[in-house]
Protein backbone atom coordinates (compact mmCIF):
# COMPACT_ATOMS: atom_id res chain seq x y z
CA UNK A 1 0.00 0.00 0.00
CA UNK A 2 2.90 2.45 0.73
CA UNK A 3 4.42 2.03 -2.59
CA UNK A 4 1.33 2.47 -4.45
CA UNK A 5 0.93 5.76 -2.40
CA UNK A 6 4.48 6.55 -3.31
CA UNK A 7 3.63 5.40 -6.81
CA UNK A 8 0.82 7.96 -7.42
CA UNK A 9 3.00 11.02 -6.00
CA UNK A 10 6.21 10.17 -8.28
CA UNK A 11 4.05 9.46 -11.16
CA UNK A 12 2.03 12.86 -10.64
CA UNK A 13 5.28 14.31 -10.01
CA UNK A 14 6.80 12.82 -13.37
CA UNK A 15 3.77 13.70 -15.39
CA UNK A 16 4.77 17.43 -14.85
CA UNK A 17 8.16 17.29 -15.61
CA UNK A 18 7.00 16.05 -18.74
CA UNK A 19 4.84 18.87 -19.67
CA UNK A 20 2.08 16.11 -20.22
CA UNK A 21 -0.91 18.22 -19.10
CA UNK A 22 -3.61 15.55 -20.08
CA UNK A 23 -2.03 12.91 -17.80
CA UNK A 24 -1.57 15.36 -14.72
CA UNK A 25 -5.36 15.54 -14.87
CA UNK A 26 -6.14 12.22 -15.41
CA UNK A 27 -3.71 11.17 -12.16
CA UNK A 28 -5.04 13.81 -10.17
CA UNK A 29 -8.56 12.78 -10.77
CA UNK A 30 -8.03 9.22 -9.80
CA UNK A 31 -6.15 10.08 -7.14
CA UNK A 32 -8.57 11.80 -5.43
CA UNK A 33 -11.54 9.19 -6.79
CA UNK A 34 -8.75 6.82 -4.46
CA UNK A 35 -8.73 9.50 -0.91
CA UNK A 36 -5.67 10.81 -1.76
CA UNK A 37 -5.73 14.24 0.44
CA UNK A 38 -5.47 17.47 -1.92
CA UNK A 39 -2.76 19.01 0.21
CA UNK A 40 -0.51 15.84 -0.44
CA UNK A 41 -0.85 15.91 -3.61
CA UNK A 42 0.19 19.32 -4.23
CA UNK A 43 3.12 19.12 -1.49
CA UNK A 44 4.31 15.43 -2.74
CA UNK A 45 3.34 15.31 -6.29
CA UNK A 46 3.20 19.19 -8.36
CA UNK A 47 5.46 20.44 -6.01
CA UNK A 48 8.29 18.19 -6.39
CA UNK A 49 7.60 18.45 -10.37
CA UNK A 50 7.95 21.70 -10.33
CA UNK A 51 10.55 21.42 -8.47
CA UNK A 52 12.66 19.15 -10.34
CA UNK A 53 11.45 21.11 -13.94
CA UNK A 54 13.26 24.20 -12.15
CA UNK A 55 16.22 22.20 -12.42
CA UNK A 56 16.41 20.92 -15.35
CA UNK A 57 15.59 24.54 -16.64
CA UNK A 58 18.94 25.76 -14.04
CA UNK A 59 20.88 22.43 -15.84
CA UNK A 60 19.82 23.68 -19.18
CA UNK A 61 18.54 21.05 -20.27
CA UNK A 62 14.80 22.78 -20.01
CA UNK A 63 14.50 26.09 -21.65
CA UNK A 64 11.71 29.38 -20.89
CA UNK A 65 9.47 26.82 -23.08
CA UNK A 66 9.61 23.73 -21.44
CA UNK A 67 9.42 25.59 -17.79
CA UNK A 68 6.24 27.31 -19.15
CA UNK A 69 5.07 23.98 -20.55
CA UNK A 70 5.58 21.89 -16.96
CA UNK A 71 4.22 25.06 -15.33
CA UNK A 72 1.17 24.80 -17.16
CA UNK A 73 0.83 20.88 -16.30
CA UNK A 74 1.18 21.64 -12.41
CA UNK A 75 -1.54 24.40 -12.60
CA UNK A 76 -3.99 22.34 -14.48
CA UNK A 77 -3.68 19.66 -11.81
CA UNK A 78 -4.42 22.69 -8.73
CA UNK A 79 -7.49 23.53 -10.85
CA UNK A 80 -8.69 19.84 -10.35
CA UNK A 81 -7.19 19.89 -6.46
CA UNK A 82 -8.60 23.27 -5.83
CA UNK A 83 -12.61 22.20 -5.45
CA UNK A 84 -11.85 19.53 -3.06
CA UNK A 85 -9.31 21.39 -0.40
CA UNK A 86 -10.88 23.15 2.70
CA UNK A 87 -10.02 25.42 5.07
CA UNK A 88 -10.75 25.39 8.97
CA UNK A 89 -14.13 26.96 9.17
CA UNK A 90 -13.59 28.34 12.67
CA UNK A 91 -10.80 29.77 11.99
CA UNK A 92 -9.88 33.81 12.03
CA UNK A 93 -9.52 34.99 8.69
CA UNK A 94 -6.31 36.79 7.47
CA UNK A 95 -5.60 39.88 5.19
CA UNK A 96 -2.78 39.22 3.24
CA UNK A 97 -0.84 40.97 0.78
CA UNK A 98 1.91 38.71 -1.38
CA UNK A 99 4.50 39.13 -3.97
CA UNK A 100 7.54 38.18 -5.31
CA UNK A 101 10.36 40.82 -4.41
CA UNK A 102 11.91 43.30 -6.70
CA UNK A 103 14.50 41.21 -9.28
CA UNK A 104 13.00 38.60 -8.85
CA UNK A 105 10.24 37.13 -11.71
CA UNK A 106 9.78 33.47 -10.51
CA UNK A 107 6.22 33.21 -9.05
CA UNK A 108 5.39 29.60 -9.43
CA UNK A 109 6.25 29.04 -5.36
CA UNK A 110 4.16 32.47 -4.95
CA UNK A 111 1.47 31.18 -6.97
CA UNK A 112 1.25 27.77 -4.50
CA UNK A 113 1.42 29.44 -1.11
CA UNK A 114 -1.59 32.25 -2.37
CA UNK A 115 -4.13 28.95 -3.36
CA UNK A 116 -3.05 27.66 -0.28
CA UNK A 117 -3.68 30.88 1.38
CA UNK A 118 -6.85 31.30 -0.69
CA UNK A 119 -8.68 27.30 0.00
CA UNK A 120 -8.10 28.24 4.16
CA UNK A 121 -9.91 31.18 3.34
CA UNK A 122 -7.49 33.97 3.59
CA UNK A 123 -8.35 37.23 1.53
CA UNK A 124 -5.40 37.66 -1.12
CA UNK A 125 -3.96 40.78 -2.96
CA UNK A 126 -1.27 39.50 -4.81
CA UNK A 127 1.12 42.29 -6.36
CA UNK A 128 2.54 39.66 -8.71
CA UNK A 129 6.53 39.55 -9.11
CA UNK A 130 9.34 41.87 -9.49
CA UNK A 131 7.90 43.78 -6.85
CA UNK A 132 9.79 47.27 -5.17
CA UNK A 133 10.09 46.90 -1.56
CA UNK A 134 8.23 49.96 -0.95
CA UNK A 135 4.96 48.80 -2.98
CA UNK A 136 4.71 46.01 -0.50
CA UNK A 137 4.48 48.42 1.87
CA UNK A 138 2.45 51.03 0.50
CA UNK A 139 -0.46 48.40 -0.63
CA UNK A 140 -0.10 46.87 2.99
CA UNK A 141 -1.41 50.20 3.94
CA UNK A 142 -3.69 50.58 1.12
CA UNK A 143 -5.27 47.10 1.96
CA UNK A 144 -4.98 47.52 5.76
CA UNK A 145 -4.06 43.76 5.76
CA UNK A 146 -2.56 41.39 8.63
CA UNK A 147 0.31 39.87 6.81
CA UNK A 148 3.28 40.77 4.62
CA UNK A 149 4.08 38.01 2.39
CA UNK A 150 7.34 38.37 0.24
CA UNK A 151 8.75 35.43 -1.88
CA UNK A 152 12.16 35.23 -3.94
CA UNK A 153 14.05 31.89 -5.33
CA UNK A 154 17.38 34.34 -5.87
CA UNK A 155 19.77 34.68 -3.46
CA UNK A 156 20.54 38.14 -5.09
CA UNK A 157 17.28 39.67 -4.35
CA UNK A 158 17.39 38.17 -0.54
CA UNK A 159 18.79 41.69 0.69
CA UNK A 160 15.57 43.81 -0.36
CA UNK A 161 13.41 41.33 1.51
CA UNK A 162 15.01 43.02 4.64
CA UNK A 163 14.30 46.62 2.71
CA UNK A 164 10.61 45.98 3.05
CA UNK A 165 11.43 45.50 6.94
CA UNK A 166 13.44 48.73 7.53
CA UNK A 167 10.39 50.85 5.60
CA UNK A 168 8.10 49.33 7.75
CA UNK A 169 10.65 50.86 10.81
CA UNK A 170 11.01 54.07 9.13
CA UNK A 171 7.68 54.55 8.86
CA UNK A 172 6.90 53.72 12.34
CA UNK A 173 4.62 51.15 11.14
CA UNK A 174 6.87 47.93 11.99
CA UNK A 175 4.40 46.48 14.99
CA UNK A 176 1.12 47.18 12.29
CA UNK A 177 2.24 43.92 10.03
CA UNK A 178 3.23 40.39 10.51
CA UNK A 179 5.78 39.75 7.36
CA UNK A 180 7.03 36.30 6.34
CA UNK A 181 9.33 35.37 3.67
CA UNK A 182 9.71 31.82 1.94
CA UNK A 183 11.53 30.52 -0.93
CA UNK A 184 14.24 28.28 -2.11
CA UNK A 185 17.51 30.07 -0.64
CA UNK A 186 15.62 31.18 2.43
CA UNK A 187 15.75 29.58 5.96
CA UNK A 188 14.76 30.11 9.38
CA UNK A 189 17.86 31.81 10.39
CA UNK A 190 17.92 34.31 7.49
CA UNK A 191 14.49 35.24 8.63
CA UNK A 192 15.42 35.94 12.12
CA UNK A 193 18.74 38.01 10.31
CA UNK A 194 16.44 40.38 8.77
CA UNK A 195 13.97 40.61 11.97
CA UNK A 196 10.88 38.85 9.75
CA UNK A 197 7.92 37.03 11.88
CA UNK A 198 7.71 34.08 10.16
CA UNK A 199 9.42 31.54 7.07
CA UNK A 200 7.49 28.53 5.65
CA UNK A 201 9.42 26.13 4.15
CA UNK A 202 6.84 25.03 1.84
CA UNK A 203 3.30 26.17 0.73
CA UNK A 204 1.27 23.84 3.18
CA UNK A 205 2.91 25.46 6.17
CA UNK A 206 2.19 28.78 5.41
CA UNK A 207 -1.59 27.88 6.26
CA UNK A 208 -0.92 27.38 9.69
CA UNK A 209 2.49 29.84 10.11
CA UNK A 210 -0.64 32.82 8.97
CA UNK A 211 -2.90 31.13 11.08
CA UNK A 212 -0.57 31.41 13.98
CA UNK A 213 0.57 35.04 13.42
CA UNK A 214 -2.88 36.31 12.96
CA UNK A 215 -3.46 34.84 16.55
CA UNK A 216 -0.67 36.50 17.65
CA UNK A 217 -1.31 39.72 16.42
CA UNK A 218 -5.09 39.82 17.59
CA UNK A 219 -3.76 39.47 21.27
Amino acid sequence: MEDEISGTYDALCQSVVDMDEPGTVKLVSEALANGFDGYDLIEKGLSVGMKKAGILFEEEVYFVPELLLCADAMYAGLEVIKPHLRGNPDAAKAKVVIGVIEGDTHDIGKNLVKIMLEVSGCEIYDLGRDIPPAVFVDKALEYNVDIIAISTLMTTTMPRMAQVINILKERNIREQFKVIVGGGPISKSFADSIGADGYSANANNAISLVQNLLTEKQV
